[in-house]
């Protein structure tokens, strides 16, 4: 009676923890998040080479839409599916890119879960998450002595985002690279400089990997082009030598 779930970095199957790797070999059945039918779960092809031949894995879907109200009845269909197989007495985990605490499906599986089935017992498993990938990779310091980071989801409220962007020293930008233009046109409303360092970059961590580290004073009224969902943008005010 007990489901774990675990976080499974960026993308990377070496920056899987130890105990991660431990469980999804042990595991009977995994779950994994796909934002529709037939498409391949990104965080399967992370763990696939590691996973034993008899464990079988189940597909759920979680439709990339915002309107909530929508997606409530998904997400109670997701936890009872798992439920049922936890209640077998089968070794259950969920798998989840990155960590499970940002941005990640498990959110709304956990919530359920707790909601319907608080009889099932939880352990959740921490993971890499791309924004300490990409500073890695960008050999990029985040934030010292008394600055302050803020993470925003680029694809939401704008006003939103520039009331957050105001009062911070480093912004990390997740979720969509699509909308990275308009925020990049809003950084010098909220006093970014022309010298400020950008360092914007997709599908961290993997083979696919693209980095470009950049000043604002460049990039200002161009296109860019970089278009996909698991993109990272991040954005510091000072650079400090």
């Amino acid at each position: 009676m007990k489901l774990f779930c675990i976080g499974c970095g960026p993308g990377d199957p070496d920056l899987l923890t130890l105990k991660a790797l431990n469980l999804i070999k042990d595991a009977e059945v995994i779950f994994v998040p796909t934002s529709r039918p037939n498409k391949e779960s990104i965080v399967l092809s992370i763990v696939q080479k590691f996973i034993m031949s008899k464990t079988q894995i189940k597909n759920l879907i979680f439709p990339m839409v915002k309107n909530r109200d929508s997606l409530q009845d998904q997400w109670k269909y997701n936890a009872e599916e798992i439920a049922k197989v936890v209640r077998e007495g089968k070794r259950t985990i969920y798998l989840t890119v990155g960590d499970p605490s940002l941005y990640s499906t498990w959110i709304y599986i956990h919530r359920e879960i707790r909601k319907n089935h608080s009889d099932i017992e939880i352990e959740i498993i921490p993971g890499i998450t791309s924004i300490f990938a990409f500073a890695a990779e960008a050999r990029l310091s985040l934030v010292e002595g008394d600055e302050t980071l803020s993470i925003v989801p680029a694809c939401y409220d704008l006003n939103k985002v520039k009331k957050t962007v105001m009062s911070s020293d480093t912004i990390v930008f997740l979720k969509d690279g699509r909308y990275f233009d308009n925020v990049i046109e809003m950084l010098s409303d909220v006093g970014f400089t022309d010298d400020s360092q950008i360092a914007i970059a997709t599908d961290v961590s993997t083979n696919k990997n693209t980095l470009e580290m950049k000043t604002l004073g460049t990039i200002k009224g161009k296109k860019q082009q970089n278009q996909k969902y698991f993109s990272i943008m991040v954005v510091k005010r000072n650079d400090r030598k």
